[in-house]
């Protein structure tokens, strides 16, 4: 249903769906509707939660005439569901910090609304300054619905004097990639002869999201797709999947690899130096600097293919309002500037700055280990354009709870195999409840 300007008119229905995206229950925010005030959501916490306070205190100094209000919510489904229906009982912030991959989500049902590219621009900010993949996956059908922040790629962490000692790194002290899966199993093996303990540290159970992330990474760089181009049919390579999935728990039956650790189980260990390498988002990079132990990053190796790597981007987004001021629109479009401008202290927590004229700036060129992996940006691969797919989605949940198991041994690669397909067009099957 269309509004009077050719927007998605926000129905019960809408409300009800938005409800279904997460499953928790409703929380509202009263809209600002005043110049001079803004209020802002994010999901943000830990380290990146004290970097983000810390940038607002910068706006907040920078602009003593704007009264900003700042409410941070639980990270996953819970912050998308109340963002979704506070946006659909109208009762939205001004802006919101969203994940790329959840645009699909929330577009298309009218939750957010369009981004004016000319007011955007008045603030200093074009398609120019962000790479064109993220630029691309800030729109929908044609319009532009978020402006980029950073993104945060699936990495390699290795400790530094294991691998020296290991004989991996060469003579600048730089680790050598892998070529290809069997040297990345000889580094492995190499490691684990120094630690006596693993050659590589991950994590592969509880609720967290490597699993998926690597997997998506070793299937995106074989050149797999899970859907066809107009995401509504499967595209499930069972060859591609059954050869990453085999290939990982060799792994782990050789025992290189750690077997049923969490999140925080595999970061422990890492900071114990039992590991050479460890695998996870580049987040952990504050984590293992104040753990002080000697270990560096790069982007993820080419082990299947390209040096692809899977991805997210956190973005800011206008949550529906059903009025909003081309001068509202202006402020929130000259908070995100200053943001994205001074987005070298957000890199400082590992995360790559999506404004080019950071990421390319002595200031983040000279950041280590966090501009060791800037080049991945180019190549970043997020999950697919479905409204079931992105950062804490049903599928990340429903599928790492497949690969998980496998990876350690817990499941069988032909079960996994089939789970996975079956998930798949369940999620398929199962029309967008916002939409």
């Amino acid at each position: 249903m269309l509004g009077n300007d050719g927007e998605h008119a926000l129905t019960r229905r809408t409300l009800l769906g938005a409800a279904v995206l997460g499953g928790v229950s409703l929380v509202t925010a009263c809209g600002s509707g005043q110049r001079g005030e803004l209020r802002y959501w994010n999901l943000f916490s830990g380290g990146d939660g004290d970097t983000m306070k810390a940038m607002l205190a910068d706006y907040r100094a920078a602009h003593p005439q704007v009264r900003l209000r700042d409410v941070t919510l639980e990270w996953g489904d819970r912050y998308y569901t109340k963002l979704a229906m506070a946006s659909a009982a109208e009762r939205a912030p001004d802006v919101a910090a969203l994940h790329l991959g959840r645009l699909p989500a929330f577009a298309p049902g009218g939750l957010i609304d369009p981004i004016d590219p000319d007011l955007l621009r008045r603030a200093g900010i074009g398609a120019e300054h962000f790479p064109k993949g993220l630029w691309r996956r800030s729109h929908h059908d044609g319009r532009l619905f978020a402006i980029p922040l950073d993104t945060h790629p699936f990495v390699q962490y290795f400790n530094v004097e294991i691998c020296r000692e290991a004989g991996l790194l060469d003579e600048d002290d730089v680790l050598r990639p892998p070529k290809g899966p069997e040297e990345l199993r000889a580094q492995l093996r190499a490691t684990k002869r120094v630690t006596g303990s693993h050659g590589l540290v991950l994590e592969t159970a509880g609720d967290g999201v490597v699993p998926w992330r690597l997997f998506w990474t070793l299937y995106r760089q074989a050149g797999g797709n899970l859907l066809t181009p107009d995401g509504k049919r499967s595209a499930f390579d069972e060859a591609k999947v059954r050869s990453i999935l085999e290939y990982l728990q060799s792994l782990h039956a050789e025992g290189l690899t750690s077997t049923g650790l969490d999140a925080d189980g595999a970061i422990a260990l890492f900071s114990s130096e039992r590991g050479g390498f460890f695998w996870q988002g580049e987040w952990e990079v504050r984590t293992f600097q104040e753990a002080e132990i000697p270990f560096s990053m790069m982007r993820f190796p080419g082990l299947f293919g390209p040096p692809l790597a899977e991805a997210d981007s956190h973005a800011f987004v206008l949550p529906h309002q059903p009025e909003r001021t081309e001068q509202q629109q202006l402020l929130i479009y000259e908070f995100a500037a200053h943001l994205l401008r001074n987005s070298a202290r957000w890199a400082s927590g590992g995360h790559i700055p999506a404004f080019l004229p950071v990421t390319s700036s002595p200031e983040y060129t000279r950041m280590r280990p966090q501009s060791l992996y800037r080049s991945v940006i180019d190549d970043v691969q997020l999950d697919p354009e479905v409204w079931f797919a992105g950062s804490g989605s049903r599928m990340w949940t429903e599928l790492t709870a497949i690969l998980g198991p496998v990876m350690d041994e817990r499941m069988s690669v032909g079960a996994g195999v089939a789970a996975m397909r079956r998930v798949l067009q369940d999620l398929l099957d199962t029309p967008n409840p916002v939409e």
